[in-house]
């Protein structure tokens, strides 16, 4: 997986029109992030590592979005709607279909409801996003860097890594178990994951082919 995923963000950071869209689909990724963790959020029991990680979340979104301005106009792609994202329906799948997974897994192996499922499903869930952008993150700067682009991702993967360890020690809090049920979603998360890079590896190839 490693060295496709090199070579297939190769291809698209020396392409514009590819880089832009890709950029834009990780700002709307990031963004969508932000959202599910407010969203998971408790009235009233809210600590600062949940205000911290869902305001990041949105910053990296932002951050994403407006260094498209180095490689198109952004008026080319305003908004998150399908033209403007590569492999726009997985995308757009990739983070629910996680969510409504982990929701059934939470459901199934925990008796908990209402905000305490949705707080176990968004450990569940972070988790194995975060432990996905360590890996994705590195071979792009990676690849960003080879190839002297204006796009950087630098501070991104530092904040990551911090979200990676918040998460891990708020899962040894929630529960002993607590690796088995992470391998577990990040089990889903890494098919998932998979097929959408599969998609956006054919729209890819397509657009080569023009």
């Amino acid at each position: 997986m490693m060295i496709e995923l090199e070579n297939l963000i190769g291809i698209i950071v020396k392409n514009n029109d590819l880089h832009a869209r890709w950029l834009n689909s990780l700002s709307m990724m990031e963004n969508t992030g932000a959202r599910k963790i407010s969203a998971s959020e408790h009235p009233t029991q809210v600590n600062l590592t949940i205000l911290k990680h869902a305001a990041e979340e949105a910053r990296h979104a932002f951050l994403l979005k407006r260094q498209m301005s180095k490689l198109v106009p952004l008026e080319q792609y305003p908004t998150y709607e399908a033209p403007y994202l590569l492999a726009p329906v997985k995308s757009y799948q990739y983070l629910q279909a996680l969510d409504v997974a982990a929701s059934r897994y939470v459901k199934k192996h925990f008796q908990l409801a209402d905000y305490d499922l949705k707080y176990a499903a968004y450990l569940l869930v972070t988790y194995a996003i975060e432990v996905r952008a360590d890996e994705l993150y590195p071979i792009y700067q990676k690849v960003l860097t080879r190839e002297k682009s204006k796009i950087q991702v630098k501070a991104i993967i530092v904040e990551e890594e911090g979200h990676l360890q918040e998460m891990v020690a708020q899962l040894k809090d929630f529960s002993p178990e607590w690796e088995q049920h992470a391998e577990a979603i990040c089990a889903i998360e890494g098919k998932l994951f998979t097929q959408w890079i599969a998609q956006v590896g054919k729209e890819v190839e397509q657009t080569a082919l023009v």
